[in-house]
């Protein structure tokens, strides 16, 4: 069976397992050297891991959205927790933005519908 909408496992293992290395090693270089990339692996792994089983479910993509920022913070948290220094507070920063824009957008999206149900040009009378 052919399709574009076909998730193959092995690809998305592939998909998550490059960007949680790669979000490993990002974060290794702006966080205090005394905080690994194997660490931040560790810290990360579970979120990278319940996102891609999500992905393989096909959620919804607001609930996916909203999944994601809120393990994006989880991830952020628990980072803060086995630091052994203090993190830069961009970085905190950083565990919110997420979040922040997945609520702005779904809170726009609201507003712009209300208002379209509240502006709906009545049809003409013959």
């Amino acid at each position: 069976m052919r399709g574009i909408g076909l998730r193959h496992p092995i690809d998305i293992i592939a998909m998550f397992a490059a960007m949680w290395l790669l979000a490993s090693m990002v974060l290794d270089a702006v966080t205090p050297k005394e905080l690994t990339a194997v660490l931040i692996a560790i810290a990360i792994g579970p979120a990278v891991v319940i996102t891609a089983v999500f992905y393989y479910l096909r959620c919804p993509r607001t609930d996916f959205a909203v999944m994601f920022a809120a393990l994006w913070l989880i991830s952020d948290i628990a980072i803060a927790f086995i630091s052994p220094k203090e993190l830069p507070h961009f970085l905190i920063v950083l565990g919110f933005v997420p979040a922040l824009l997945i609520g702005s957008v779904l809170h726009w999206q609201r507003f712009q519908r209300r208002h379209e149900r509240l502006h709906v040009p009545s049809a003409k009378r013959s």
